[in-house]
């Protein structure tokens, strides 16, 4: 008992209360472990590992891109196709320095009227025009000491760029209907889908503030050149799914695996996301209609090596990078290990 047992009996013992003492076992050990679950949850949650999913070299590069910068003043632009993670990763830069405690202030510049995007991002005093009853504190304004996330800043009118700029190079700003100059201390993250330099150099984005914006750049890499991911990144939004619906977590079948690693993934980890939620509902992760074949453009061989890497890279994690632990949960002769090892540039 001192060294863990749940319990003991002395014989002779009926068989009824055998199978009791086992149930309650049981269930202790259930719950044992369902807390400890939690408790991995919990710490990966606040881990970078646990936000930005993926053992790809581009994620791990991109974990140690945002740990260098994070907790500096410096402004970073994002960059990648849509639905890639651009806010996940702005507002883990956020939570990752020392702004933490201060306000994440998103503005998606592609949602906004132009004649609405002015008093949203500088604000106004009251009566500034029609229809402005009180005075608004602007975005900037309510980002003061914290971060402010401009989304889709390629699609912020040229006028109140030249407004923007002027707001960074001086750190003060001018409420809509105002005189005064208002101090405002934020870091600025920029995200986009098209190629800043490009858009500036024919003039349809102000270079100088793609300057001032781009200290330090971000590459998100698409869903379809990171294929090693996709298992991981799926289990993960399959657990979550099957939380928040209330249901079991179903099993992977071989076709739904075949169809996953074949995708092209166009809409990228939301596209993905949204199957895993489709799936952990009983339903075809895949409709008939489109998707359901994958991309037959991509080799069978590359599916193949994509899922081969990511085994051995999680059971190189679990032996904490010991080969030999490795091929024997494997199954694998460790030449034979050490070889994939070297073809698919793991660690260990």
């Amino acid at each position: 008992m001192r060294n863990g047992a749940y319990d003991f009996m002395e014989k002779p013992f009926s068989p009824e209360r055998l199978v009791e003492v086992a149930r309650r076992a049981l269930e202790q050990r259930g719950l044992a472990r369902e807390v400890w679950s939690l408790r991995r949850q919990l710490a990966e949650r606040d881990s970078l590992e646990g936000r930005i999913i993926g053992r790809s070299p581009a994620m791990q590069n991109l974990r140690e891109l945002i740990a260098n910068v994070a907790d500096t003043s410096a402004n970073v632009l994002i960059e990648g196709e849509t639905g890639t993670g651009k806010e996940l990763v702005a507002r883990c830069l956020h939570d990752f320095s020392r702004r933490h405690a201060h306000q994440f202030v998103a503005l998606n510049c592609g949602g906004l009227p132009e004649n609405l995007f002015e008093s949203e991002i500088f604000g106004h005093e009251a009566n500034a025009f029609t229809g402005a009853g009180k005075r608004r504190i602007g975005k900037i304004e309510h980002a003061h000491q914290g971060t402010l996330f401009l989304d889709e800043v390629e699609s912020m009118p040229i006028n109140l760029q030249i407004k923007l700029l002027r707001v960074l190079q001086e750190r003060t700003l001018e409420r809509l209907g105002s005189n005064q100059s208002v101090a405002v201390d934020c870091r600025v993250i920029a995200a986009t889908k098209s190629d800043l330099d490009e858009l500036s150099r024919a003039s349809q984005f102000r270079s100088d503030l793609y300057y001032r914006l781009n200290v330090v750049t971000l590459e998100l890499p698409p869903l379809r050149e990171r294929r090693e991911d996709i298992l991981q990144l799926f289990e993960h939004f399959l657990q979550q799914s099957s939380l928040r619906f209330d249901r079991s977590v179903p099993e992977l079948d071989n076709q739904t695996l075949s169809s996953l690693m074949s995708h092209d993934w166009p809409g990228n980890v939301r596209e993905l996301r949204n199957v895993a939620e489709r799936f952990a509902l009983g339903l075809p992760a895949f409709k008939k209609s489109g998707a359901s074949a994958g991309n037959h453009g991509l080799a069978f061989t590359e599916a193949v090596e994509a899922f081969e890497r990511n085994l051995l890279n999680d059971a190189l994690q679990r032996s904490g990078g010991n080969l030999t632990q490795a091929s024997q949960e494997l199954g694998m002769a460790k030449t034979t290990l050490f070889d994939k090892v070297k073809k698919y540039g793991l660690s260990h």
